[in-house]
């Protein structure tokens, strides 16, 4: 038998390991029950709608379809959280696999739960799945030497009105290669030139 075991055996008897015996559920005719469901109508509308103070306020009053609203995270967050339960021996597998889904899973909720408490989303998907992917939107411009615009494949550009795609990055990089290379071959002459 372990301590555990013992403690508890000891503890049993006394006052701290008592049980509690269940009150009686009370008998109400249907005129108390009437005027007890009159009552709690009563003090609800004397409450008010639910104030959500939990939830930090910059998100508090989202619209309903925005994406990430609240309500929908609150949803996220119980069905992440019972993936997680069911994932439990994910955790010290041998597989990397099962241990990278269980990490990816706990760092999901523990976002999720950081974005209602502080109104920052931190995490790249968002969903009950994950099954979205958080988009970028550039706000500030970074330009090259040589004055053409910096971008990066999968973010939002308010200048060109659409999302920076791969077929653009090649374009523009075969343009810039053909700069680069006349700039060398100048270069290249120059050196070889005889010194007088």
């Amino acid at each position: 038998m372990s301590k555990r075991d013992k403690f508890r055996e000891d503890v049993k008897g006394t006052v701290m390991g008592e049980v509690k015996k269940p009150r009686k559920k009370r008998k109400l005719s249907e005129e108390q029950k009437a005027v007890l469901v009159e009552r709690m109508k009563k003090a609800r509308e004397a409450r008010g709608p639910a104030k959500n103070l939990s939830i930090d306020e910059s998100i508090r009053d989202l619209p309903e379809d925005h994406p990430l609203n609240p309500s929908k995270v609150k949803n996220w967050l119980k069905y992440q959280k019972d993936i997680l339960k069911s994932m439990r021996g994910f955790k010290d597998s041998k597989d990397k696999n099962e241990r990278q889904a269980y990490w990816d899973t706990e760092t999901y909720i523990f976002n999720l739960q950081r974005y209602l408490g502080d109104g920052v989303y931190r995490d790249h998907r968002y969903g009950e799945e994950k099954q979205n992917r958080i988009r970028y939107r550039s706000v500030a411009m970074a330009y090259h030497s040589d004055g053409t615009p910096k971008r990066t494949v999968g973010v939002f550009y308010p200048d060109i009105g659409e999302e920076y795609t791969q077929e653009m990055e090649n374009e523009d990089n075969a343009a810039r290669k053909n700069l680069s290379n006349q700039k060398r071959l100048r270069k290249g002459n120059r050196n070889n030139r005889p010194k007088s």
